[in-house]
């Protein structure tokens, strides 16, 4: 494991930047997943992620000269924004070469920080490899966002606050993509407490570090997609799987519409906004992916924030519908005077609000004389979805749920 005392050094190093980010209990959450949740909210930290601490502790620990010719990283956009940002404190030039795809709020937040943003490849193993051909033309210091024990120290340095809040907690939940965050917290915790333990979640769209962790062995992936961009790693780095086998007690997993699904939940409940690769923990315990034995201690490490205002209302779309908060159908009715009427009179008596409505008459599947209307109801659950669907069935509605 990455040694105490260099996740300690870590601490120091980059004290003078970080926000020590807050160490909650969450009692709404603890109440309905029965158990003791605290959350570490690096969601708040300076940058909008955990990504400052091992990026800035890496650069730190550069010599002068090292310094001098610059830096550049490959990132999805969190660990880019901490280089960035560490660069300019250190008055260095860095290049941050992303996905092609990354949410524009993130390579704003490069640009903000003074970082040079080059865009290459479908995906943070393509913007990877285009990042090392790069650094070996400039002569530039390449910093990997997990692959390195300076970087990974940092991380652990999340580690050390939340014991020091809570110094007897039972388990420690961390979002898993690279695997560098959760070897330094696990280096970290286990060498404090050899007994606390430490669970990873995984997005099933990027499923390359828990496949390696059930089999025993490096498994790479052809491709990746999942909202969760933060965690959208293709391969799995031999570096930090052996701290992952050696430290690590169990990884989950959740899919998209779990974590959208955990997204909503922390914005309404917790009144945090979390992106998607920092929901994935919340969403492993309200998606009970997690056993517990008896009631327990949990750390929840929410570790960014800076989601695409652009992709959130497609996520709260999802986390609505996969929480019966919202129905989509397609009915079809005769296409006459009145029967839009008695189908909306048929909603109004169930108490379904209707939140958008669209009328199609031309659809060569239908049969002349009948129209297709498309409507989105807010429900409030499951048991007033199928109350609204029984009601159309009985009215003699032919539909379909969306």
């Amino acid at each position: 494991m990455i040694s105490l005392k260099s996740i300690k050094k870590a601490h120091e190093n980059i004290n003078k930047v970080i926000y020590k980010t807050p160490f909650a209990y969450a009692p709404i959450l603890s109440q309905k997943v029965g158990n003791e949740i605290y959350l570490k909210k690096e969601n708040l930290q300076t940058t909008g992620a955990f990504k400052l601490r091992g990026a800035f502790n890496k650069i730190a620990s550069l010599t002068d000269e090292q310094r001098k010719k610059g830096v550049i990283a490959a990132s999805a956009g969190n660990h880019a924004q901490g280089v960035a940002f560490s660069a300019n404190y250190f008055n260095i030039p860095s290049i941050i070469v992303m996905p092609e795809a990354t949410p524009l709020t993130k390579v704003s937040g490069v640009k903000e920080y003074g970082g040079e943003v080059v865009l290459a490849g479908n995906n943070y193993d393509e913007a990877y490899e285009y990042a090392i051909k790069l650094a070996k033309e400039k002569e530039m210091e390449f910093i990997h966002p997990f692959a390195d024990y300076d970087v990974m120290a940092g991380q652990g340095t999340i580690a050390l606050e939340m014991l020091s809040k809570v110094p007897d907690l039972d388990y420690i939940i961390v979002p898993v993509g690279g695997g560098g965050l959760i070897s330094g917290i696990a280096s970290a915790a286990k060498a404090i407490n050899p007994q606390i333990k430490i669970i990873g979640v995984t997005a099933a769209g990027a499923p390359a570090m828990r496949l390696s962790f059930l089999s025993g062995s490096v498994q790479d992936t052809t491709f990746v997609k999942t909202i969760a961009d933060g965690i959208a790693v293709r391969d799995t780095s031999p570096v930090t799987f052996k701290f992952i086998q050696e430290l690590v007690d169990d990884i989950v997993e959740v899919d998209d519409e779990e974590i959208a699904n955990a997204i909503l939940f922390l914005m309404e409940r917790q009144k945090l906004v979390v992106e998607g690769a920092g929901a994935v923990g919340i969403a492993a315990l309200l998606h009970h992916k997690i056993k517990f034995s008896s009631p327990k201690k949990v750390g929840v490490v929410l570790s960014g924030g800076n989601i695409d205002v652009t992709m959130l209302n497609l996520i709260i779309e999802k986390g609505l519908l996969k929480s019966y908060r919202k129905m989509k159908l397609i009915v079809t009715l005769v296409d006459k005077p009145g029967s839009l009427m008695h189908l909306t009179g048929i909603l109004s008596k169930e108490k379904a609000n209707i939140v958008s409505i669209g009328y199609d008459r031309t659809d060569l599947n239908l049969a002349i004389g009948d129209a297709n209307v498309s409507i989105a109801l807010e429900t409030r659950g499951l048991e007033h979805q199928e109350s609204i669907k029984r009601a159309l069935h009985k009215a003699g509605f032919r539909f379909v749920v969306e």
